[in-house]
């Protein structure tokens, strides 16, 4: 079991220092550097929020993520100069609870513009088996205005507990932008939030987001479509990482181990999969391609069942499926169709 390293809030403050100078030291190259003019500097936590901040923040902004391609962002650990580098952003978007060193480097970073995209729309606690059946979705739209962009306080009230708790139990479940009309919700705050820090470009802002919307209904109902008829709805998977995707198409993810794409399954969650692969009809283990496939694959050996890939999109590299979230989402809905048997 890949057991993470976490940053103590100590050495967090100890670092801000030594990135701040840092900072201080290249501040002159970097400028040299340029390329960035006016632009507003963004940091972005990982993949999901640096799509957004870059489809709405367009050429106004200039993003930086925090997670390199092919980092599993869950084992993220931050430099000196990475701490010090949030220090001099001018907004800052992130997920609270999936990256525990990026929480303790913006709480002591003194950033006037941090929005949690958790905020943005509701968190549910997930399992390993997560069954949609028109569970729980109304009111969403409602959530967001009610919310809005900087409300720590309207976090704790429905992700408490940070997230942290990523074993087979469950938890609050982090994985909001693979379900596509949460991401669109909190695309929509990401807007509202940049028109508020950079009012000069906020007509610019609106308009980037309302075709991102667009195009994440789109892709809503392109699931809602592909997916309404198949010929089993429940699906197995090494990382629980699509229980709101399963929650909003009316299907049954079977996680082997819990939301921890790292955590090892109990024999007992092994036997029990066995059995639901049987009864339900299952035909595919999907993996992903930032953890390793050593479990998929011998389930699937084991149970006589296919592997494929379902990519929990927390980073674009050159084995994903596609060039960005939209496309690997397409990807994944094809996947899916395929090993549901789609009609």
């Amino acid at each position: 079991m890949n057991v993470r390293r976490l940053i103590p809030t100590t050495a967090v403050a100890g670092a801000v220092v030594l990135g701040l100078t840092a900072l201080s030291a290249c501040s002159t190259s970097d400028a040299a550097d340029g390329g960035n003019g006016d632009k507003l500097k963004v940091t972005a936590s990982f993949y999901p929020m640096q799509f957004l901040a870059e489809r709405i923040g367009g050429e106004h902004v200039a993003v930086t993520s925090l997670t390199k391609p092919g980092v599993e962002p869950h084992d993220l650990e931050l430099t000196p100069r990475q701490i010090g580098s949030i220090s001099e952003s001018d907004y800052v978007l992130y997920l609270k609870g999936i990256q525990p060193a990026v929480d303790d480097a913006i709480k002591q970073s003194g950033v006037k513009n941090t929005v949690d995209a958790a905020t943005l729309t509701t968190l549910e606690n997930h399992g390993s088996e997560v069954s949609g059946h028109d569970h729980g979705h109304e009111g969403e739209e409602e959530h967001q205005d009610e919310h809005g962009h900087e409300g720590e306080e309207a976090h704790e009230e429905h992700a408490e507990g940070d997230g942290h708790n990523h074993g087979e139990e469950g938890g609050a479940d982090p994985h909001i932008w693979l379900d596509p009309v949460k991401y669109a919700e909190v695309a929509k705050g990401v807007g509202k939030s940049l028109e508020k820090a950079d009012p000069d470009h906020a007509a610019d802002y609106k308009k980037n987001t309302e075709a991102l919307v667009g195009e994440l209904d789109k892709l809503n109902t392109a699931y809602e479509t592909g997916l309404k008829n198949t010929a089993t709805k429940t699906f197995i998977t090494t990382h629980s990482a699509f229980g709101y995707l399963a929650e909003r198409y009316g299907l049954t993810q079977q996680g082997i181990a819990g939301i921890d794409p790292e955590a090892e399954p109990s024999p007992a969650r092994i036997q029990e999969i066995h059995t639901i692969a049987e009864k339900e009809k299952a035909t595919t283990v999907f993996f992903e391609t930032l953890a390793s496939d050593r479990t998929a694959k011998t389930l699937a050996k084991d149970t006589g069942l296919k592997t494929g890939v379902l990519d929990p999109l927390e980073g674009i590299t050159k084995k994903s499926q596609g060039a960005d979230y939209i496309e690997v989402m397409e990807s994944n809905l094809t996947a899916l169709q395929k090993a549901l048997g789609a009609k």
